[in-house]
């Protein structure tokens, strides 16, 4: 991060400090007390369990220059705002205005992560590149990443999440790109944002923080992003006959993928380490997005040639015994079904632990359901659910599925419904847990 001073940081987000403090050098941004460095303003956020004002002495010992209080500390000079989480957004959308780097910026039902990833690894063939580390999204991990920005930065590549309507504005607000794709719209957050519409609308918001003459990158395959007006220029990509930026000769080799991508009179070819159906739309809004910023065919074939996944997504494990599919980062009807699809690339009886897709809303039972007759209407031999949703999609599986009531039962009963030589994927929104099945299946013998 650029120096800062903490007059500079009071004046961008309406707070008071000191004159003693004023000229107070901030040389990073931090809101884990555990993670400050020397010359950081540590940001006091007050949590459900925990307040970050009583750990404003940590941070002191580590080396903060300086904290963010909405209540005034003697343990370090002070910027005192209302709201210190709002404060953090308002310093980190000032600091981005000052950067002249090119931003992406990342939104979707599905995919987000795995899409900021591969058009970091192509952009950064060319630029350097500042990636939103793992998945943080949000009002909290954003400030984080725009505040990392430098001189010797290039480029940003900025993921933003979301779970109601408005959180996609104040964050597009505070990202401000030059560049901003969706990945698709799916049955996500229904519970807070209706239907598949509401998705639209709330996605659409990252508009507000685009300048006219910024971008609009959007998978094309999707019905509802294919059909809306963004009011500025907009690429879609996918494999329709719509699509600018399109791929041919689409080929699923277990754990990796290839193609040829097309864009207008451009045709090369790509190869990704990348398992799953779903991840050619991944592919093609790296390489659109790359065609745009000036990049050539073979930086693009080489930066997804270079793409790793992160985390528990798609993540593709050889045990000894069985090949799991770890992808229990989140679920939702959409990406459960595409992940379904994607196990007919691998060989071997397939099997899906399946557990609760959460926030549904009030139509949750019938979309489990649907994804239970969706594994069964395409070749899962056996679906196991655990979860007070879950049971929904074994009832849908019919005879091919099995329900237990509890995480100790579905544990214990693994080693008699998991054969060696099957192709498991283990599936559930993050707040299920399911990590806890993926590392009971590596441990089959």
């Amino acid at each position: 991060m650029k120096e800062l001073t903490l007059k500079q940081i009071a004046d961008w987000c309406g707070g008071t400090v000191a004159p003693e403090y004023e000229t107070v050098p901030v040389t990073g941004v931090e809101s884990d007390s555990r993670k400050v460095e020397v010359g950081d303003l540590f940001v006091a956020l007050r949590g459900e369990r925990v307040d970050g004002h009583d750990f404003i002495p940590s941070a002191k010992t580590l080396g903060a220059s300086a904290a963010l209080v909405s209540r005034p500390s003697e343990e370090l000079p002070c910027v005192v705002v209302e709201s210190p989480l709002r404060a953090y957004g308002e310093i980190a959308k000032h600091y981005r205005e000052m950067t002249g780097v090119k931003v992406v910026g990342i939104t979707g039902s599905v995919g987000k992560t795995t899409t900021k990833e591969m058009i970091a690894s192509v952009v950064s063939q060319r630029y350097r590149t500042l990636k939103t580390a793992e998945n943080f999204n949000n009002d909290i991990g954003t400030p984080l990443t725009l505040l990392g920005l430098d001189d010797t930065y290039e480029a940003a590549v900025i993921e933003t999440g979301m779970d109601h309507f408005g959180e996609i504005r104040y964050l597009g607000e505070m990202v401000r790109p030059h560049i901003a794709v969706i990945t698709n719209i799916g049955d996500a957050h229904l519970e807070a944002l209706g239907d598949r519409p509401g998705i639209l609308r709330a996605k659409s918001e990252i508009l507000q923080g685009m300048g006219p003459d910024a971008v609009i990158f959007a998978n094309g395959d999707d019905a509802l992003l294919s059909a809306a007006d963004f009011g500025r220029k907009t690429v879609l990509f996918g494999l329709g006959e719509n699509c600018a930026v399109r791929a041919a000769d689409v080929r699923h080799c277990g754990e990796s993928l290839s193609c040829c991508i097309l864009a207008g009179e451009r045709s090369f070819p790509v190869t990704v380490p990348a398992y799953g159906t779903y991840m050619i739309y991944s592919v093609l809004a790296a390489a659109a997005v790359s065609l745009e910023l000036g990049l050539s065919d073979a930086e693009i074939a080489r930066g997804l040639a270079r793409y790793e996944t992160v985390g528990r997504r798609s993540r593709v494990v050889k045990t000894g015994y069985c090949t799991l599919v770890d992808d229990c980062y989140n679920a939702n009807p959409t990406s459960d079904r595409a992940a379904i699809d994607s196990l007919a690339s691998l060989s071997g009886r397939h099997v899906c632990i399946l557990g609760d897709m959460l926030e549904m809303g009030g139509n949750a039972p019938e979309l489990h359901r649907s994804v239970g007759e969706y594994a069964a209407a395409h070749g899962v031999d056996l679906v196991i659910t655990q979860g007070e949703l879950a049971k929904y999609i074994a009832e849908g599986a019919g005879t091919a599925g099995v329900h237990y009531a509890d995480r100790a039962s579905l544990l214990a009963a693994l080693p008699e419904l998991l054969h060696e030589g099957d192709v498991v994927l283990v599936k559930a929104s993050h707040g299920a847990h399911f990590e806890e099945i993926s590392e009971a299946v590596k441990q089959l013998s």
